[in-house]
C-alpha cells in the first residue's frame, strides 16, 4: 500500500469500524498531544485504553493505564502509536503476539516505519502512518472547518449525528 497518501474512504472506513483503541504512549500530562488525542477519542465514543508503563495501574483521563498491550483485558481493534519511529518494530512485535489481532495499527504524525508496517500488513492488519486520528476524524466529520481550516472535503449531505461530544460522525465519502 502507498503510505504517502490515503484515500478518504480508507481513513473513514477505519474510524467508523473500530470501537476499542489502545493509545501507546498516552500521557497524563494535559499539555502533551497524546493527552489531547486520548481525550478527543474518548469524547467521540471510542473505548480507549492508555498504554504507558510508567503509569501502569494509575488513571489517565479516568481510564486505567496498562504497562503493555498484552495487559489490556479486552480485544483491541486499533493501536495508536505515540512513540518515536525507532520504537515501532517492538510495538508491532507486541501487536502480532495479541490474540485476536487488532484490525489497525495507526502511527501518529512524524511516526513512520515501512518495514514494520509491511510485517503488520502481511498479517492482515491495516496500517496508517504519519497521521493523527483526531485530525482525520475532525477533517472527515467537517468539524475542523468550525475553526476556519479547509478540510479538503466538500459535501452537501446532511451530517449524521453520532454518539459522543459534539459529534457529527465521519462521512463515508
Amino acid at each position: 500500500m502507498n503510505h504517502d497518501a490515503y484515500d478518504n474512504a480508507y481513513i473513514a472506513g477505519i474510524l467508523n469500524s473500530v470501537r476499542t483503541i489502545a493509545v501507546v504512549g498516552a500521557s497524563p500530562n494535559d499539555v502533551r498531544p497524546s493527552f489531547f488525542v486520548t481525550k478527543y477519542l474518548i469524547d467521540k465514543g471510542y473505548e480507549v485504553f492508555p498504554v504507558n508503563p510508567g503509569h501502569a495501574g494509575k488513571e489517565i483521563l479516568g481510564r486505567t493505564a496498562y504497562a503493555s498491550l498484552a495487559d489490556i483485558p479486552t480485544a483491541i481493534e486499533m493501536v495508536d502509536i505515540f512513540r518515536a519511529s525507532a520504537a515501532v518494530p517492538g510495538i508491532v512485535d507486541e501487536v502480532l503476539d495479541l490474540d485476536p489481532l487488532p484490525k489497525v495499527i495507526w502511527m501518529q504524525l512524524t511516526v513512520r516505519h515501512d518495514e514494520a508496517a509491511a510485517r503488520a500488513e502481511a498479517a492482515g492488519i491495516r496500517v496508517v502512518m504519519n497521521r493523527c486520528p483526531k485530525i482525520e476524524y475532525a477533517r472527515l466529520a467537517g468539524e475542523i472547518g468550525w475553526t476556519g481550516v479547509n478540510s479538503g472535503v466538500l459535501s452537501s449531505k446532511r451530517p449524521m449525528m453520532r454518539e459522543g461530544f459534539q459529534s457529527y460522525g465521519i462521512r463515508e465519502k
